[in-house]
This record gives C-alpha cells, structure tokens and sequence, in this order.
C-alpha cells in the first residue's frame, strides 16, 4: 500500500552541551524557528538553502538556561517574533492568544497556552497542509519522561511561588496537553542533562501517548496535590544564571556580532597579562582537564569545552557581566566566545594569542594541579595518615554511591563551603569522571590551597580500577 501522504517535516536542531533543541520547518518557501539558540547563521543558512525566507521565530516562554537568538533574527531577517499570552517583552514581538493560528506557507501552528513552568510558556501545535495534527513543539511544558520545574519563574515575579506554579501547570497537562490525540509527536525544548527538569529522557521525541502511558508527571489518576508534591521534591536551586538569562531574553541585548567583535582580541602573553592585572577580569581557561593540570596561567579557572561547558559556566561565575579573559587551545577562541554568550556571558575581552605554549615561550611562570591514578589512591588511602577523600558530584549522586568515609561538597555549592576544605593536612577530590573535579581544583588553587590531589577519570574508573570500599547501590530519586 502507498504512502500518498506525504509527513510533515519538523527538523530539531540539537545542542548537546545545553541539552537544547531549537526546531526549524519550512513550507512553500517560508519557514519558521522554535527556541533559536544564541549563533542564529545555521538557521539562516538552513532556510536559504531551502530558498526559503523566515517568516517567524516562535518562542515557547521566556528561557532561562540559554540566551535566546530571536532578536538577532529579527534583525538579520526581519522575522516577526512572537510569544503566546501574558510574555511582556521590552522590545517589539507579537503577542498571540490562546488558540490563535498563524501560517507557514501551508502548514498552520497554533498557539496553546499551557502557564506553567512560567506563566507566558505556551505550546504550539503543528498542522500539516492535508489539515491533519502532526506534533506538538513543548518548550519546558512538557519533556520526554519529565516535566518543566516550576520553580524559575519565582525568582523574577514576585508573588509567584513554586506550590502556584506547580498548579497551573497541572491545570496546562491535563487540560490541555493529555487531551490531544496519542499519536501526536512531543518535540521538547530540552532532553537529559538539562537543569529545567530532573527524570529527562535521553530521547529527545516520543509520541504523546507514550508519555501518557510511562511519564511520571502524567498518569491519569493523579491528584493535583499529589502531582505538586512529586513535581517539587527532589528540586534542588536552580543555576544562578538562569534568573540573568530570563532578565536578558524579557529585556534584549547586544547582538552577538559585537559581542564577537569585543571578545575576539588577540593578546600576547605580555598584553594578557597586563589586562589580568589592571582589570577584573576573570582568567577562564577551557582546556581538558589533563592538559590544564599540566600547565596553566596562575589563579586562571578551568571549566573545560569538552564537557557541560555553558552549564558549569553559568553555575561557577555568578554574573553574566563578568569580563573574562580566555585561554584556549590556538583555532578554539571563536567557539569558546561563542559558546559563552548562549549563556548570556558577553563580556569576553580577548585571549591569549597561541595559547599556553605561548605563555611559556615567554618565560611566564606556570602552575600544575596534583592529579593522582585510581591506583595511586588506592595506596594513599591505606597508610596511616590517609588523606580525607572530597566527592565534588551532585548530591543524588553521591547518595547513590559514594566512597567510603568520603564527604560531599557539590561543586556548585563549593564557594559556601570553603570551609570544610582543609589546609593544614592533604585532602582528595574526585567526581564521576574528572571534568568537575578540576574544575574545583582550579578554583582552590585560585583561593590558595595547594596541598591536595586530583583523582583522574573520578568515581568511575575508581570503582573500575581498585577496591576501595563503597556504599550500597541506591537508585537516585532525582538526577538534579
């Protein structure tokens, strides 16, 4: 039997180290963004090589964990941007009802107010040109295994509490959402690893059935006060930047091509190392763990490109107005910028021209981050005056499974607890597999300790390699 109809294409675009997808759809010659992240070139680039112009760039809700890229389409294409009902941006968008249709060449998206995760998150439901319902674009509404935490809007309106949040968006699931038909496609803003949501799926669509059918957050006998309750235990505070980022998406910013234009700065090690010194800026180095640990620019702060890069950006440097200074591996300046300003950090004011090599070359002093093998530790923690392990992961993590006699400082909470890092005797960090733990290692560094190690490859290759006692397996309740 032959397929006539021909399927609706809806093409998700996705960035792993924010969890993000953007959407893009085109019909006709006209195309439509959802969710556009900071560097909008792929999305223009997309459309013309369909020949296509874009007509909209639909927001789901004023984002929290990455700058949107909405007004620089606008501006480079002349797209209307538009937001569904109660969105009171300071610049000029349209604002769409509830039930309001809008066209792209013969596919038509229609606005469906789902309050919630904020009280401007809407939902938009695709129709394809037969008129037939293909799939729904979710922001944080919705997710595949989980739903938007309804904590963040709290911290920009007030008067609004997580326990009304969570109400509205019981209201926006079951009023609205569970009665869609089944075979409808959820295309979430956001899938695992993403801080907006705790029980994410590695999948990044599913049908809306399936998710009525397995998703905690959806099961049809569920009491409103049952629902709040599951919806907020186990929530941990949200990154720091998420309220900065709100602030930017409501209010506007620079474009990113100034942006570009400010951070890209070549500096030589001696034009570095006088900015270091007669600014404030913040010397960001993010290169891979055992690269730093070898040799860096004392008191710079290593946060990685390889792994949750704008994530732990966002959660170790609590302004976006920070001006950072970078250093990078040579060719990697324009991606680190870049990678940056979708968290909202536009204030990069140059870099060090041919990287650490350079600094060297220039007979500039370097310093080196103790790291010690699983086996290593294996040893040490046998004699007598045996350091005190510290576990750098999450919380959830380390209840699940820890080592034995170790203590839990989170890395995002590492600045409060200073204090139960010691300096009078040898201490050891670890996490799941290396990339926080020198993160952490940096910044004591930068705070003046210096008599500690570095676990390489964590918690990991720790319980892989050697047999240093450990707790009883728990399966996490949340992975916040």
């Amino acid at each position: 039997m032959s397929n006539k109809t021909k399927t609706m294409k809806v093409e998700q675009i996705y960035t792993g180290c924010l969890a993000h997808a953007a959407y893009y759809i085109e019909s006709n010659g006209v195309a439509a963004i959802f969710d556009p992240l900071r560097e909008v070139g792929p999305y223009i680039e997309r459309a013309e090589n369909d020949g296509a112009k874009i007509k909209y760039v639909f927001e789901t809700h004023f984002h929290a964990d990455f700058v949107s890229g909405h007004l620089d389409l606008q501006k480079k294409t002349g797209a209307q941007i538009v937001f569904g009902p109660n969105a009171v941006p300071k610049y000029d968008a349209y604002i769409a009802s509830d039930g309001e249709e809008f066209k792209v060449g013969a596919y038509t998206i229609k606005t469906i107010h789902t309050p919630g995760h904020t009280m401007e998150s809407t939902t938009y439901l695709l129709i394809d040109d037969q008129g037939k319902q293909h799939g729904i674009i979710t922001g944080d509404t919705l997710f595949i295994g989980d739903v938007g935490r309804p904590d963040l809007a709290q911290h920009v309106v007030e008067g609004l509490t997580q326990e009304k949040l969570a109400s509205h968006l019981f209201d926006s699931l079951r009023n609205k959402i569970m009665t869609l038909p089944d075979e409808l496609i959820v295309y979430p803003n956001h899938g695992a690893g993403s801080a907006c949501g705790k029980k994410m799926s590695t999948e990044t669509t599913d049908t809306l059935g399936n998710q009525k059918a397995t998703n905690y957050a959806l099961r049809a006998d569920m009491t409103r006060e049952e629902f709040v309750q599951e919806l907020l235990t186990g929530l941990t505070a949200p990154p720091s930047y998420f309220p900065q980022n709100v602030v930017m998406n409501i209010t506007g910013y620079d474009s990113l091509d100034t942006v570009m234009e400010r951070g890209f700065q070549a500096l030589t090690p001696e034009a570095f190392d006088a900015a270091a010194n007669e600014t404030e800026a913040l010397m960001l180095d993010v290169r891979d763990a055992a690269d730093f640990a070898q040799g860096f620019v004392p008191n710079s702060i290593n946060i990685g490109l390889e792994g949750n890069f704008a994530q732990w950006v966002g959660e170790m440097i609590p302004s976006v107005k920070q001006e950072i200074l970078l250093v990078t591996y040579p060719g990697k300046e324009e991606e680190a910028i870049t990678r940056l300003s979708r968290v909202g950090y536009d204030f990069t004011i140059g870099y060090l021209e041919g990287g650490v090599e350079a600094w060297k070359a220039a007979g500039k002093e370097l310093d080196t981050a103790q790291r010690l093998t699983p086996e290593q530790l294996e040893e040490t923690l046998q004699k007598q005056d045996a350091p005190l392990v510290i576990d750098v992961r999450k919380k959830s993590e380390f209840d699940s499974e820890h080592l034995i006699g170790a203590i839990n400082v989170p890395l995002n909470e590492i600045n409060k607890h200073l204090a139960q890092f010691p300096k009078d005797k040898p201490f050891v960090l670890h996490c799941a597999g290396g990339y926080r733990s020198m993160i952490a290692a940096s910044i004591l560094k930068q705070r003046g300790w210096n008599n500690f190690s570095d676990v390489i490859g964590g918690f990991k290759e720790v319980a892989a390699q050697t047999s240093i006692p450990k707790s009883d397996y728990v399966c996490p309740s949340t992975l916040l």
